[in-house]
């Protein structure tokens, strides 16, 4: 297993792994992987757990880094899966891909006629359609799953599974896979459905249907999840686990990561079949949350990622492996490093309701350090959604309006990235949301899953607001699915799932496979021709592109930046761009790009430039307009330029200023319109007046006309508006109509222009507006051209009428044939009409019939014959027959190699005693091959057996033993086939026992584990737990034959665990679990006792255990107790003891003393003490109160829960009256709300009824009311400026006069201050606080007095606007400005800069406008950049200004200047600042004072002079000064060229070079040549060269034609004519040909001299013209002409001529021929039905060789009986008709070579299957 992070190791690293491949069949296949280390690694590849070596098809290229594997020329016995294993000092590593070999896919065949699906009616062949996709499952481990999908297509599509992208058979345990195929229920179309019977957990993933048919592919996937039982259950014997535990033998790997980084570990494990991954972390399993990823990577390894790791994720992580055939280990211990700088309180998970708001808060360790706030890698910025708060250290996150994606893991962080983390639990319906994004590449399946609270609920999946098709979506319980199978980059957006209010939304991007842009053109040249044409060539790009891929041309004018698109070309060549194409007169300059579907290549610049210039010409005149009385007349032209015109009417000029008009008032009406090129002149409703009315247009260079003519409205058809096409097949009706705007109006048939005659075969009717043509019975000589015609209009129908469908009857399935060089091939192909047609292709080209290809024919039967097949016939075969085909794919191996398998060196396994079997399979069946074994001939014996069946030879070892061991080649000529044959011993098995043994032990007794093994010397390997045991006098080990135990003479409980046996093949486990003695308890000897105590007291309960040391729990009412001050627990020897000191009656209840094995229970009962009064103690003392006063009586008792009786004067109290009775606790309460004297007594509160209760007496007096005085005190309050404060107090009695008094002054009742009197209550109300209203109030009643402070707090004054920040311009004039809550005090609020008060300054002034507080610095400079505020006693805002400096601006700018060549030129601009330092440019290129350019600067102003300026001195010029930058554009026009030196006459030689020069004022400049006339183009043999101010004209290889006259021409310049004269050069023979004599087979060549060097030649055989190729080669040595004719044949022999002109020469070529021999021979016996034919074949060894046929040594001539064929080197004999007479003995002979073959005839039933008795 393999763990990385964002830290570097120095163990191995992978940092790509090797990708999956899947090839063809005889491909290449290349794994490529790059691995760090350090040390660098070695890397070794194995597979299969053999390491491999490089060999002449295998080979491992090492480039840095990358490390590869290379397979050249890949069988099917190369699949399987490589591994990548590197090793260095600090560890290891690996990584594995699987590799495919698929055969070539053959087409497949059509369905069969009878099960092809009829079409509804209307309906034709489509693309499949998916009538019902797979739903997504969620299942238990042993559950049965049907996935079903049923698809509709015509024709019927094809069908097939792959899960998680792969077929189903490359899946590793695909056996428990079933494929149910049938017919779509209730409709057309196809079904297949995928039964998995006892689902594992491997079988989970995406599985996709994919239908195919000739018009398209359709695919539909579903989501399959297995998940283990949540109890396990009785383990299936079928799958009964037999687990091989590799223990780890040393510790675990160590990996480090930092607090709040990731780590993730890779698992990569292999095992058939596929094994079940589980995760666990100290011990414990691990399931998938919002931290722990676990899932399955592209490279098939089980992947734990956990995120942001924190100090409580360190500990031990294991991966464990589990199949069938057993399990295995995989661990890393993981560390966290802490950082030095932690937060003080870290966060806390919370959980929050959808649409509620979350609080996380943590605290850093001190208040200045900044923190930033994630919700996982993402950013959070403050705002209303996420409020973020800093009081002090500490830091909160307010999460407001909760929704679904709000739910995940949130961090803050300080500097260093220390993190905190907390997970974000929302509440509601969705409970399991969707990933913020998922990547996906193209072409692979996207899974997405939601899980709701309520199960059964319908939501909504959509992507970027459209909702998604249903096919796609499934639901089961409360899981949702959506899977994408085989997603594209339309695919890509914003997928969201919708549950009424609640949704949740990823970002779904595709990943596209990078695609390098294909390569720029090639050698691109400007020709610049006559007649304002420029031409342009290039080649295509090297190398060429794999995609399709077009040329896209653009132009640029001299002095414009801008490049624009010409047009796009398919091939590369020669492009002429004529003037036209530009949209003004200027210089153009062109540049080519290749553009695919890649992208686009650099572009290729071509060299130079020219002048073209825009003509205007017709491109499309004006045409004659007839139109009907009442309609718009339309006239167009279109130009090629765009140019203005003028539209004439009747020879008067139409206004074209106005887009409308009139030609006179009340008179035509028309519109002119012009929309680029195109010129366009309505006349709205033209009137029958108007006709004859000429239209004219003019403008420079085009002038055109066209007259309008009104006709009356006819007849016209309403339907069909345009030309139908109908189908039809024989004898089907076919009806035409046709429909007309008037009733009755005749009308006329045509059929290909000829009028239709009516009669029983086609019928003419007439029904109102519409007309029929009627074919009762089509045929098909009835399809053509059908013609509705009426005056002027006419409808047509094109009718096609086809016989029915020709469809093949035999072969239904693709045919393989396979043949070895020289037989005969036939290929039959049989249909369901005799006279249908039928086409036989051969790799999709028509075969046509030869000496070597037949094309026979009997009925419906067609069959194709390769008499002598040679390996370049094989190949693809398709016999067409109307619009079906079958399929046969042919095969010729050649005879040049005897062994046809293996192809390659075999290496088998054994055992020892098993069977072994060596085959080998030769081409032909009676070749004889020898065996050898270790370089010795073998020889045959019982132990070692050879057999020979057909074309298959065999090796057998029916027992092989160890001693057979060694390398085995079979022989044959030069060849042989090896085979490496390794015996061993079998595995060691464990014989007893079988499954897993559980013992369970008492301590000291000896436990005895053994195991019986298949082999007495078979070592074995015991182990405890994962480790191995040693040996010691408390663990034995013994070894009695096979026998092997594990003693263990006295077991302790620490001793117990799992224990292995192992004996390296097979384990045997055991479970051993050692228990303690039991633990009793022996006192007291009751289980059971009842005990009573007095409450309070002291309460001890004791029991005593043995053995002495044993624990105990105690348990009270079933809940364990603790020890407490209240309850003690003690143990000494064998007593325990529960005490309680002080014990209560809640003490009471069942407390139980339990050891391991036995428990006694204590039913403990607590007796309550009588009630007794607590307070007061002494009996209370009489109570005076006045009328009205409340009184309350008040006594405390020993027991809340006693009952108490109260009595006045010896009458029991009624509640009522004036008076209360409560019970607080033991408080008893009896409250007088107002006395009076009927109150006034003696009250008695007695507990109980019983006589001699405890009682406790109140005495109650009332007297007179007292003075006035207050009863309740006034309260100090505390008040915000502006508030109201009120003041009460209670007096007593309430008619009572009060005083009130502030600051010791009389209150006078005013607006601001109020008093009320309400009953005994008296209040006074201060309103609208001020702050110098504080102050003391006082209250007087009677002799009493009350007093309080009244606290005035000044009104906060905030900011409701707050400052912004502000960005000025050094000079001008700023303003900051703020907005309170209130109108503050002057000096209430306080400008400051950088936290200091404003410096006084000029500059600087404050204004205050009401709430509004204003900043004014005039003038601002550089200094006055930096941090403002403004603050009041209660808020504070900042911003910032920034100052930039002033900017430097242009006032008068540069403007183009154009020059002739040699002149002088002059830039000037003027600036808005004075004293600025710039400088000047060219092209880019910094110019510099010299005697050709001066620079002058005074002022605001800035010249430059540039003089004895040249072409090259064009550009662009620049003047920059800081980041001001002024360009404008210099021509330097060119001189007129004139031609110096002119061309010379010239006279050459034929075949020699022609070289004609003229010479030009200047260099550049482009030459035009021409001969007689006309231009010259480049050519091989034609070259115009420019050397400077020579123009050169090469002509290689000058022939007749060449000669003529030549001029050239630059501008208006032009030079000669001269003239060019051509010599005819004589040719002669100097070394005649030499005749040549050879036998058949071998070669020939022929050797001519002539005078010539440069001398084409021609060769003749026998008068017939020779070609290079084959076995002919044809070469040319300077003067000598060689002819080489190889495997020479007789017929080859005659006459060899070599022609160079006039001269030749004459040869004879003489063959002689070798012996005729036979190389296949007809089988010696050969049995015929009577009745059929019988045919026999043989092969001579060369093709027009003489056969003869002979029976019994008669021979035989060609007649009705008997027929002879050839076919080149194949001779047949067929007798027609076989009877009984024809038996016998037939021969053949060839040359000195002949053949018998006896001939049995038998008796049987005639087969009428025509040709069924053809036999080879």
């Amino acid at each position: 297993m393999k763990a990385g992070s964002g830290d570097q190791g120095s163990p191995p690293c992978f940092l790509r792994f090797p990708r999956p491949v899947r090839v063809v069949s005889g491909a290449e296949a290349e794994l490529k992987c790059v691995v760090l280390g350090e040390p660098p690694p070695i890397v070794v590849w194995e597979k299969g757990g053999q390491q491999l070596a490089a060999s002449e098809r295998l080979s491992f290229p090492v480039d840095g880094a990358e490390h590869g594997l290379l397979l050249s020329g890949a069988l099917p016995t190369d699949a399987g899966v490589y591994v990548c294993r590197a090793r260095n000092a600090a560890g290891e590593a690996y990584a594995a891909a699987a590799v495919t070999v698929l055969e070539p896919l053959a087409p497949e065949p059509e369905p069969q006629p009878a099960e092809r699906p009829l079409p509804p009616p209307g309906a034709g062949e489509g693309a499949p359609v998916f009538l019902a996709g797979p739903r997504s499952q969620w299942v238990l481990r042993g559950e049965q799953v049907v996935l079903t999908c049923q698809v509709g297509g015509l024709p019927a599509p094809a069908l097939y599974w792959e899960k998680d992208g792969m077929a189903l058979d490359e899946v590793w345990d695909s056996g428990h896979f079933v494929l149910e195929p049938g017919r779509a229920e209730g409709g057309p179309g196809v079904s297949l459905a995928l039964r998995i019977l006892a689902a594992r957990l491997p079988d989970s993933g995406v599985y996709v249907c994919h239908a195919r048919n000739a018009h398209g592919h359709a695919q539909a996937g579903a989501l399959l999840q297995v998940h283990q039982p949540p109890e396990s259950p009785p383990e299936d014997p079928d799958e009964a686990p037999k687990p091989v535990v590799e223990p780890l033998k040393c510790a675990p790997k160590t990996f480090w990561v930092n607090e709040g980084k990731h780590a993730k570990f890779r698992c990569y494990v292999m095992g058939k079949p596929e094994p079940e991954i589980e995760w666990h972390w100290e011990g414990r399993p691990l399931l998938s949350d919002r931290r722990r990823l676990m899932y399955r990577d592209r490279d098939g390894g089980f992947v734990l990622k956990v995120l942001y790791c924190q100090a409580k994720d360190r500990g031990l992580y294991v991966c464990a492996a589990r199949n069938s055939a057993g399990q295995t280990l995989s661990a890393v211990q993981l560390h966290v490093k802490e950082p030095r700088l932690r937060f003080t309180r870290p966060l806390q998970d919370v959980e929050g309701r959808e649409h509620g708001i979350a609080v996380l808060e943590c605290k850093v360790p001190n208040s200045r350090i900044p923190t930033a706030w994630f919700r996982e890698d993402q950013r959070l910025l403050p705002c209303r959604k996420y409020e973020q708060i800093e009081e002090g250290a500490v830091r909160r996150l307010i999460i407001h309006r909760l929704k679904a994606d709000d739910d995940g893991v949130y961090l803050c962080e300080m500097r260093g990235r220390v993190r905190t983390v907390a997970n974000v639990t929302v509440k509601g319906p969705i409970l399991k949301r969707l990933p913020r994004k998922l990547d996906v590449l193209e072409g692979e399946n996207a899974v997405l899953l939601v899980e709701t609270q309520e199960a059964g609920v319908q939501g909504r999946w959509s992507r970027d607001g459209e909702d998604l098709p249903t096919i796609c979506q499934s639901s089961s319980g409360h899981m949702h699915a959506l899977v994408l199978p085989g997603v594209t980059r339309e695919d890509a957006g914003e997928v969201t799932f919708s549950l009424g209010n609640s949704r949740t939304t990823t970002l779904l991007r595709v990943k596209c496979v990078k695609h390098s842009p294909p390569g720029p053109p090639v050698l691109a040249e400007m020709f610049k021709g006559h007649k304002n044409t420029v031409l342009l060539t290039w080649k295509p790009p090297e190398p060429a592109p794999e995609t399709p891929f077009i040329y896209r041309l653009e132009r640029q004018e001299v002095g414009s930046e801008d490049w624009i698109q010409c047009f796009s070309i398919e091939k590369a060549g020669a492009v002429e761009v004529p003037g036209d194409c530009v949209p003004s007169e200027g210089d153009y300059r062109f540049r080519v790009c290749t553009v695919s579907e890649h992208g686009r290549s650099p572009h290729v610049v071509f060299h130079g430039s020219a002048h073209l210039v825009p003509t205007a010409r017709l491109v499309a005149g004006l045409e004659d307009v007839q139109v009907y009385d009442g309609e718009d007349a339309v006239f167009s032209l279109d130009l090629s330029t765009i140019i203005q015109g003028t539209w004439f009417l009747n020879g008067e000029e139409l206004e074209s200023n106005e887009p409308e008009g009139q030609v006179e008032p009340g008179a035509l009406r028309y519109r002119i319109e012009q929309k680029g090129p195109q010129h366009r002149l309505l006349l709205q409703a033209v009137r029958h007046q108007h006709s004859g009315a000429l239209v004219g247009f003019s403008c420079p260079g085009v002038q055109d006309s066209a007259a309008l003519t009104i006709q009356e409205s006819p007849v016209h058809i309403l339907s069909p508006q345009d030309k139908e096409s109908l189908t039809f097949t024989t004898s089907e009706r076919v009806v035409l109509t046709c429909e007309l705007s008037r009733v009755d109006f005749p009308a006329r048939w045509y059929k290909d222009g000829q009028e239709v005659e009516e009669g029983e075969s086609l019928v003419v009717k007439i029904d109102g507006r519409k007309h029929r043509l009627i074919l009762p019975a089509a045929e098909v000589r009835d399809s053509g051209e059908f013609e509705c015609r009426t005056e002027g209009v006419s409808a047509f129908f094109s009718v096609t009428v086809r016989d029915p469908p020709v469809h093949i009857l035999d072969p239904q399935e693709h045919v393989f044939v396979h043949a070895i060089t020289s037989e005969c091939v036939m290929l039959a192909c049989e249909v369901d009409r005799e006279d249908a047609p039928v086409r036989w292709y051969k790799d999709g080209q028509e075969v046509e019939e030869s000496d070597f290809v037949v094309l026979e024919k009997e009925g419906p039967h067609h069959r194709l014959v390769l008499p002598a097949a040679q390996p370049p016939d094989g190949g693809e075969f398709q016999c067409v027959a109307g619009d079906e085909r079958a399929y046969f794919t042919v095969t010729i191996t050649d005879v040049s190699s005897w062994i046809v398998y293996p192809s390659g060196k075999v290496y088998v396994a054994a055992v020892r005693l098993e069977r072994v079997v060596l085959t080998c399979e030769l081409c032909r069946p009676w070749a004889e091959v020898r065996w050898t074994k270790d370089g010795e001939e073998v020889v045959e014996s019982p132990a070692l057996l050879l057999q020979k069946e057909d074309t298959v030879r065999r090796l057998v070892l029916p027992a092989v033993q160890l001693e057979d061991s060694g390398e085995y080649l079979c022989e044959i000529d030069d060849e042989s086939a090896s085979f490496t044959v390794t015996v061993t011993e079998p595995p060691v098995r464990i014989i007893y026992p079988r499954d897993e043994v559980t013992l369970i032990a008492v301590s000291l007794e000896c436990v005895v584990l053994m195991c019986e093994l298949s082999r007495e010397d078979a070592p074995v390997r015991w182990y405890k737990d994962g480790l191995e045991v040693e040996e010691s006098e408390a663990l034995v080990l013994e070894s009695d034959g096979p026998r092997r135990r594990l003693v263990l003479p006295a077991a302790q409980p620490e001793q117990g665990g799992e224990f292995v046996c192992d004996a390296g093949d097979d384990s045997a486990f055991f479970t051993v679990t050692i228990t303690a003695p039991p633990e009793r308890i022996v006192h007291p000897a009751a289980r059971s006792l009842d005990l009573q105590f007095r409450a309070p007291g002291r309460v001890e309960l004791r029991c005593e255990v043995a053995p002495a040391g044993s624990q105990v729990r105690w348990y009270k009412d079933g809940l364990e107790v603790e020890a407490s001050d209240t309850l003690q627990l003690g143990a000494e020897g064998p007593a325990r003891t529960l005490t309680l000191p002080h014990a209560q009656p809640e003490d009471a209840g069942e407390y139980v003393c339990e050891t391991r094995d036995e428990a006694v229970t204590f039913n403990v009962s607590l007796a309550e003490p009588p009630v007794q009064f607590l307070a007061p103690e002494a009996a209370p003392a009489p109570l005076c109160v006045a009328p009205g006063e409340p009184v309350m009586l008040s006594c405390e008792l020993s027991r809340a829960s006693a009952l108490v009786f109260w009595t006045h004067n010896g009458r029991p109290v009624q509640e009522g009256e004036g008076l209360e009775l409560h019970a607080e606790g033991p408080r008893r309460i009896l409250c007088i709300r107002a006395t009076d004297l009927a109150h006034a007594g003696l009250y008695t509160c007695q507990s109980g009824t019983a006589p001699g209760a405890p009682s406790l007496s109140f005495t109650v007096q009332v007297a007179e009311p007292p003075l006035a005085k207050l009863v309740s005190e006034l309260t100090p309050l505390t008040v915000h400026e502006g508030d109201d404060a009120t003041f009460r107090c209670e007096v007593s009695p309430p008619d009572a006069d009060v005083t009130w008094l502030r600051n010791g002054a009389v209150v006078t009742p005013g607006p601001q201050l109020e008093m009320a009197q309400n009953g005994s209550s008296r209040t006074l109300t201060v309103r609208r606080c001020q702050l110098e209203d504080a102050g003391t109030v006082t209250a007087r009643a009677g002799g009493t007095a009350t007093s309080a402070r009244l606290h005035v707090r000044e009104t906060e004054l905030l900011f409701l606007r707050r400052l912004q920040d502000v960005r000025a311009e050094e000079g001008q004039d700023v303003c900051l400005e703020v907005e309170t809550g209130r109108v503050g005090a002057a000096g209430a609020v306080r400008w400051v800069r950088g936290g200091e008060p404003l410096p006084r300054d000029s500059r600087v002034s404050t204004a205050q406008d009401g709430h509004v507080y204003r900043l004014f610095i005039h003038g601002v400079v550089l200094a006055d950049q930096g941090t403002y505020g403004c603050e009041s006693h209660h808020d504070r805002t900042l911003a910032r200004l920034s100052v930039r400096p002033r900017q430097l601006r242009v006032l008068r700018p540069l403007e183009d200047v154009t020059v002739t060549e040699g002149g002088s030129a002059t830039f000037q601009l003027e600036l808005s600042q004075e004293g600025v330092t710039g400088e000047w440019a060219r092209g880019g290129v910094r110019l510099q004072l010299g005697p050709k350019c001066h620079m002058h600067a005074e002022s605001h102003s800035h010249r430059l002079v540039l003089s004895g300026l040249g072409l090259a001195d064009s550009g662009c010029i620049t003047f920059t000064a800081d980041s001001l930058r002024c360009a404008a554009r210099l021509t330097v026009r060119e001189a007129p060229v004139t031609i110096v030196r002119g061309p010379q006459d010239l006279e050459v030689t034929e075949g020699d070079t022609a070289t004609l020069e003229c010479e030009l004022s200047q260099a550049l400049a482009d030459v035009t040549w021409e001969k007689d006339g006309r231009p010259l183009t480049p050519s091989p043999r034609l070259r115009l060269q420019a050397l400077g101010t020579r123009r050169l004209l090469q002509l290689r290889r000058c022939g007749p034609l060449d000669a003529g006259t030549y001029s050239c021409a630059v501008g208006t310049a032009r030079a000669g004519p001269v003239r060019l004269a051509v010599r005819e050069r004589t040719v002669s023979v100097l070394s005649e040909l030499r005749a040549v004599r050879a036998r058949e087979g071998d070669g020939a060549t022929f050797e001519c001299t002539v005078s010539e060097v440069e001398t084409t030649g021609s060769w003749e055989l026998g008068g017939r013209p020779l070609r290079p190729g084959g076995r002919v080669r044809i070469r040319q040595e300077g003067r000598k002409h060689v002819l080489v004719l190889s495997e020479l044949r007789p017929e080859d022999a005659g006459e060899v001529r070599f022609q160079a002109g006039p001269a030749q020469s004459v040869a004879q070529l003489e063959v002689e021929a070798l012996p005729l021999q036979m190389c296949r021979r007809p089988p010696r016996e050969k049995t015929v039905l009577v009745g059929r034919r019988a045919v026999l074949e043989v092969t001579v060894s060369r093709s027009g060789g003489h056969v003869c046929w002979l029976r019994e040594g008669v021979e035989l001539c060609p007649g009705d009986k008997y027929e002879l064929r050839s076919h080149g080197p194949t001779h047949s004999l067929v007798i027609h008709d076989v009877r009984p007479e024809d038996q016998g003995t037939y021969c053949c002979q060839a040359g000195q070579d002949s053949a018998h073959t006896r001939l049995l005839v038998e008796a049987g039933a005639r087969d009428p299957t025509p040709g069924a008795g053809t036999s080879q």
